[in-house]
């Protein structure tokens, strides 16, 4: 008789480097969010960085577009800056696409999403927490499915998944087969199966940072590189494929 089986549940890892990138793929990671300044959320990788990484994995990468921190409305040439680095990646041989554009008043741009959805086909388009600062995020899920975006990354409308996971669950039920809802943004080790049990989602977004000291020996403790929100400038962030292994092992 034959036996029917779950699907299999995918992991997502967010990750800004390219050592990252092979220790995620090492750990047993499904995909790759391939990302910049993860400090600011996540912003377009350099091209260097992702060339480097296809050289190095075989992973499939979905390349962030997001040409700055902030918000999520965008000006005429930030636009354009888009869909430039969105063609280019699909040049270069990105698994998907990853980005977010919103109105001015808290809904999904629907005219320039279509257009940036249109120069990326065939690849993979995932519309990212941009999605989390609408104003009706049951109306927003329905202009990405009439959109023909292939998943939704959300925290259900909330700052992490755990505070969203009611919505989140309403929200998989709501997509049923016509959109992937992949929750992200504070998943951990500890709270995964507690997540997963809760949501129901068949993909998962998570972030594993590990902090690294730098190879530097001199310290001068008084040049910032950044601004007044300084981060430490003698650490490395990093992910580890034993945290990505032990994520994987719950699945």
């Amino acid at each position: 008789m034959y036996e029917m089986r779950e699907p299999t549940v995918k992991i997502e890892i967010c990750l800004e480097s390219v050592q990252s990138v092979l220790a995620a793929q090492e750990g047993g990671a499904d995909r790759v969010e391939f990302c910049s300044d993860l400090f600011e959320g996540g912003l377009t990788p350099t091209l260097g960085a992702f060339r480097t990484a296809l050289k190095h994995a075989t992973i499939p990468m979905n390349v962030m577009i997001r040409p700055r921190g902030g918000d999520f409305c965008y000006t005429d040439l930030e636009f354009e800056t888009m869909l430039e680095d969105a063609r280019i990646f699909k040049e270069e041989g990105a698994n998907g696409i990853v980005f977010g554009i919103l109105t001015p008043n808290g809904q999904i741009d629907k005219e320039r999403s279509q257009l940036l959805i249109d120069l990326v086909r065939p690849l993979e388009v995932t519309f990212h927490r941009a999605f989390d600062m609408t104003i009706n995020g049951y109306e927003a899920l329905e202009d990405l499915i009439l959109l023909g975006v292939d998943r939704v990354l959300t925290s259900g409308l909330e700052a992490t998944v755990p505070e969203g996971a009611d919505t989140l669950a309403e929200l998989v039920k709501q997509a049923g087969k016509r959109i992937i809802v992949m929750p992200g943004c504070g998943i951990t080790e500890r709270n995964f199966k507690k997540m997963q049990k809760q949501i129901g989602a068949s993909e998962y977004h998570v972030y594993l940072p590990q902090e690294y000291p730098s190879k530097m020996l001199y310290h001068p403790s008084h040049i910032y590189m950044g601004g007044l929100l300084r981060q430490n400038e003698f650490s490395v962030s990093g992910t580890e494929a034993s945290a990505v292994s032990n994520i994987k092992k719950l699945v």
